[in-house]
């Protein structure tokens, strides 16, 4: 795989011109910044700035922020963005940088297929209230942080499980959800991402969220789609990396409040 070709068409077609992710999104574009805006988020999810233009376009930002329309806004920095002290400039703006991830892209072809669960684990897709509601609780019980916002917006977007643009799953031992993920499909261009994976801690090690990648792999593949992209925390980055997923950059939200 080409890195660097493959990272300049994810910053081309799932960040410059990126769709709307649901009809509720708008994407709101200047020269310089793509933001889309939801109706309780909004997020920077392209810029092509430099040292002369950086300051005015965040400030901008931060009017448009207080403004009536304002709401917790999130820049989503990449680490091959310019210019490249980008991160401190939003500090001063006093946004306030989350957990780095990396970025990790794989082509679809080239990954496994043996879909490997431990006994007494089975794979569940998810297509009703019902199980959206065992997806946030596995959510809750792996990371320990309230899932209401998550569980508020899978309930708006599950008719998108009808046409294979939003997959859910979870992971179910007996009644009890020990991991979910998700795998959004971009029409148009040639990545679906990857999402979720958090499992209970008395399940971890056991090759589950593995599992779960590999499973949607084999349905991108399905699809005809090229290249997974998953922004990847420490924990599932070597896992990703035996997977055959490559590092392509970081990414770091930085969050502000209107």
């Amino acid at each position: 795989m080409d890195h660097a070709h493959v990272l300049a068409e994810f910053d081309r077609q799932m960040r410059r011109d990126a769709a709307p992710e649901g009809p509720d999104v708008h994407v709101e574009p200047t020269a310089r910044v793509r933001r889309h805006s939801g109706s309780d988020w909004a997020a920077v999810i392209w810029s092509d700035l430099d040292e002369t233009t950086a300051d005015a376009e965040i400030d901008a930002q931060v009017t448009w922020l207080s403004g009536p329309e304002g709401k917790e806004l999130e820049w989503k920095l990449y680490g091959h963005d310019r210019p490249a002290d980008l991160g401190d400039r939003l500090r001063r703006a006093a946004f306030v940088a989350e957990p780095r991830e990396t970025l990790m892209v794989a082509e679809v072809a080239a990954l496994p297929r043996d879909v490997r669960l431990p006994d007494g684990v089975r794979l569940e897709t998810v297509t009703d209230a019902a199980g959206v509601a065992l997806v946030a609780a596995a959510h809750e019980a792996a990371f320990g942080t309230s899932a209401a916002r998550l569980h508020a917006r899978l309930l708006e977007e599950l008719p998108r499980t009808a046409d294979g643009t939003l997959t859910l799953l979870v992971a179910m031992a007996g009644d009890v959800p020990v991991c979910s993920a998700r795998m959004e499909v971009h029409p148009g261009t040639d990545f679906a991402s990857l999402w979720g994976g958090g499992t209970r801690a008395e399940w971890r090690g056991r090759g589950i969220y593995r599992a779960l990648v590999v499973h949607r792999a084999g349905l991108a593949a399905t699809r005809g789609i090229r290249y997974l992209q998953v922004d990847a925390s420490d924990d599932s980055r070597p896992i990703l990396k035996r997977l055959g997923f490559a590092e392509l950059s970081t990414t770091t939200p930085y969050l502000r409040e209107g």
